[in-house]
């Protein structure tokens, strides 16, 4: 990389993020598969867009389609999956949005490297707390059912682990409750962290 030099434009993140009227950062949802990420992020989203933020929402099985449809689920891929992830997310935040991510994302190590890319207040870690039992009775792709009958390897939550947050910014138990009422609870917490 020693002829590769990072090339300072006259617009930066910060006028990027003035012009928006809005402070950049990422959002990134975490949690097992069918805890309601992608949902949560969705609704979230649009909840933002209504109070005239600019967003975008990067979604896992989305990204799989494209930037990282090369990748398979081993942890390796899986690690390769969020570094892409990450770097993507820092570029959007350079531009001024406000990003929204989706990615069980299963090891601290990846979620903390891509908080590592970020500047001081623009990573949010909101874990989506669904239990596994309530996980599985969701399983709204079909994976777990596919994963017990041993068709799927490598699968989060059953033969691959899963590392909760320690420290999450946002602790969403998801359950049973409304989205509506759980996209509130995020607002709130956003607001009161000064984020938004």
């Amino acid at each position: 990389m020693s002829n590769i030099v990072w090339h300072q434009h006259a617009v930066d993140k910060r006028s990027r993020s003035e012009q928006k009227g809005q402070k950049p950062l990422v959002i990134w949802f975490t949690g097992l598969s069918g805890a309601g990420k992608s949902t949560l992020a969705g609704a979230l989203e649009q909840a933002l867009a209504a109070q005239g933020k600019h967003t975008y929402l990067l979604d896992g099985d989305n990204v799989r389609h494209g930037l990282c449809g090369d990748l398979g689920f081993d942890d390796a891929a899986r690690q390769e999956n969020i570094r892409r992830v990450g770097e993507v997310a820092k570029l959007m935040v350079d531009a001024g949005l406000i990003v929204l991510t989706a990615f069980i994302s299963p090891f601290r190590a990846e979620r903390e490297l891509v908080r590592n890319l970020l500047g001081e207040g623009e990573f949010v870690e909101v874990f989506v707390d669904a239990p596994l039992s309530v996980c599985e009775e969701r399983d709204p792709k079909g994976l777990y059912k596919k994963a017990r009958a041993g068709e799927i390897r490598n699968f989060t939550g059953i033969d691959s682990a899963y590392e909760a947050p320690e420290n999450p910014e946002i602790h969403l138990l998801n359950a049973g409750k409304p989205v509506e009422a759980l996209v509130d609870e995020l607002l709130t917490a956003l607001r009161q962290g000064n984020y938004l």
